[in-house]
Parts: C-alpha cells; sequence; structure tokens
C-alpha cells in the first residue's frame, strides 16, 4: 500500500509539472520602453518613445511558447523630449490622442524560432485601427531579480510598421512611411 501510494504521489508530481501553465508576471513600467524611429524630411532618423507600458503578461520560462501577452501603450506616454513635438504628435495630425488614449497589443501566438529567439504574432490595434503583426524577440534573460529576488524575465523585440496602415499617413513620403519599432521589457512574477 505505502509503495502503491508513493507511485500515485510521483505520477501525480510528474504529471502536474508536464502541464505547468504560464504565471502571470507584472510588467515592470520603469524598465519597459517602445522606441521608434522614422527618417524625417530625409534629413534625419528620428527616434522618440512610449514609457508607461502596462498589462498581463502570463509566462512559461518553461516553455515560453506557451505565454501571453497583452498590453496598453498610453498615448501620454509618448516623449519626444521637445513638449512641442509631443503636442502635435498628440494632435489629429497623428495619434489623435483625445480619441485614441491607447494603442494595445494582444498575443495569439508564441513560437520559438532559435536560441533565445521567439516570433510573438498578435494584434496591434492603433488609431482605431486593429492589423495583425509579428514581433522578432530576443529573450535577453530569464531568472532571479538580483533587487527584488523574484523570479523575472527580460525581452528585446523589434517590428517594422507602416504609418498608413493605421490611418496615420500625414507627410508622407516626406516623413518616412515605415517605423521602426524596438521594445525593450522586463517583468516580474506577480506576487500570489
Amino acid at each position: 500500500m505505502f509503495k502503491r501510494s508513493l507511485l500515485v504521489l510521483a505520477l501525480g508530481l510528474i504529471s502536474a509539472s508536464a502541464f505547468a501553465k504560464a504565471v502571470p508576471y507584472d510588467i515592470d513600467a520603469n524598465h519597459t520602453q517602445i522606441n521608434f524611429s522614422y527618417r524625417h524630411f530625409g534629413f534625419s532618423d528620428i527616434t522618440d518613445r512610449f514609457m508607461q507600458v502596462s498589462g498581463v503578461f502570463n509566462f512559461d520560462p518553461a516553455d515560453p511558447t506557451k505565454s501571453s501577452i497583452e498590453v496598453s501603450i498610453p498615448m501620454a506616454g509618448l516623449s519626444t523630449g521637445v513638449p512641442k513635438l509631443d503636442e502635435h504628435l498628440r494632435s489629429p495630425d497623428f495619434f489623435d490622442a483625445e480619441k485614441f488614449p491607447a494603442a494595445t497589443f494582444k498575443s495569439s501566438k508564441v513560437e520559438a524560432v532559435g536560441a533565445n529567439q521567439l516570433k510573438v504574432s498578435g494584434d496591434l490595434t492603433l488609431h482605431g485601427v486593429t492589423k495583425p503583426v509579428v514581433l522578432d524577440v530576443v529573450v535577453n534573460k530569464i531568472g532571479e531579480h538580483p533587487m527584488t529576488k523574484v523570479p523575472s524575465a527580460g525581452f528585446d523585440a523589434n517590428v517594422i510598421l507602416k504609418r498608413s496602415d493605421f490611418g496615420l499617413g500625414n507627410y508622407v513620403p516626406a516623413v518616412s512611411d515605415e517605423v521602426k519599432l524596438q521594445i525593450t521589457m522586463e517583468a516580474h512574477q506577480a506576487k500570489p
């Protein structure tokens, strides 16, 4: 009877780990940003950023393909370093932040494509338009954070978008239609 109980317990532990689920992680807004760059009238390549990113991130460190993410990118977090340009980009000429206060991304699929490399497919909603996008993701590090002492994960991601696909085509081609997004994200396992 004792051996049988041990066998049942062992099988239960094996099956529990085999079906482990992604657990919630909190996105660290202080160490997460979305940089976007574009060519300005052919003279310069400008880089601006979105801060204050928030959302729901369910992460499985053992199998990142079982992970999912849903983020909100507030237009209030747009920062160029030039207040008048921030106002212009938030105006109806571009993001129309009053009408569309946030962009969102919701993943639909995560694929492993190499060592520490993922492709994350999902829907990006920007300026009231939803389009499928695929992010090229690099897993920077997974492990205990040295300051918080909790399981943490860090990623970088890239994607190229066309502004005109999202109804943001003003000044094309003088200001490039293609915009490069570079995303860096840090997240920490949520407290139960």
